[in-house]
């Protein structure tokens, strides 16, 4: 699995780049099928939106998990960088946990299906 962070109007400080890595490698067990390969590419840009808000800065985080057959997609604005990479992570295991059901579901009908051909014949 590769990671590639990209900053925009943000300094990315190595304690930034290790939170991510931290919170991006825990999904590594989604892709258990492609852990001798490197087919995996997470791809993520966090930056600030302005500088000019009343409220203090606002930081985008978006995430793009691209892997044989699929690719995800997950962004956050929130008041706080670390929050806003809290929520893409969590954004994007949800969806690889629905995928990961999703598959599982399809070849279980098509397994049921089977069985139940061959008890026809």
């Amino acid at each position: 699995m590769r990671i590639m962070i990209k900053s925009s109007a943000l300094d990315l400080t190595p304690s930034i780049k290790e939170y991510i890595e931290e919170k991006f490698n825990s999904l590594h067990k989604f892709f258990e099928q492609w852990k001798d390969e490197d087919v995996v590419d997470v791809r993520i840009e966090i930056a600030r939106t302005t500088k000019h808000h009343y409220k203090g800065d606002i930081f985008y985080a978006e995430a793009n998990v691209s892997f044989p057959g699929s690719s995800l997609r997950a962004e956050a604005t929130t008041p706080d960088i670390h929050n806003s990479i809290d929520e893409i992570q969590e954004d994007i295991k949800r969806q690889l946990d629905k995928y990961r059901t999703g598959r599982m579901g399809k070849i279980r009908k098509g397994a049921r299906k089977i069985k139940e051909w061959v008890r026809g014949i």
